[in-house]
């Protein structure tokens, strides 16, 4: 019964060293994402803040195109979509974004027209 005990013991301090280092790798990339969005954001402020030096027609798409690599990187990495069991989740949220993006054609069509 003794040997026992220890085994579970040491499967308990593998298993605490495997999980500390799982969190540490998860902070790191989480550290790492959150300074690249402030280099995003960085960017951003500096399109509108040199918008005269540039066309009005790259600015918008560009400050667009940011938008959506944050949204990106804060669904994944900060709101852990990433992750196992997030499937349902993932799942209505790309269906509800997919009927905002064909409403969203379908108004800038009838527009146009």
């Amino acid at each position: 019964m003794g040997t026992n005990t220890n085994s579970h013991q040491g499967h308990n301090q593998v298993e605490l060293k495997y999980h500390r280092r799982k969190h540490a790798e998860e902070m790191k990339q989480q550290v790492i994402s959150f300074l690249f969005m402030i280099v995003l954001t960085l960017a951003s402020f500096a399109a509108v803040i040199y918008r005269e030096h540039m066309d009005s027609y790259f600015t918008v798409p560009f400050i667009l195109l940011l938008a959506v690599v944050q949204l990106i990187f804060q669904l994944y990495y900060f709101m852990h979509m990433k992750n196992k069991g997030h499937s349902t989740t993932s799942f209505f949220l790309y269906s509800g974004l997919t009927v905002a993006i064909i409403t969203l054609l379908t108004f800038l069509t009838l527009i146009w027209l």
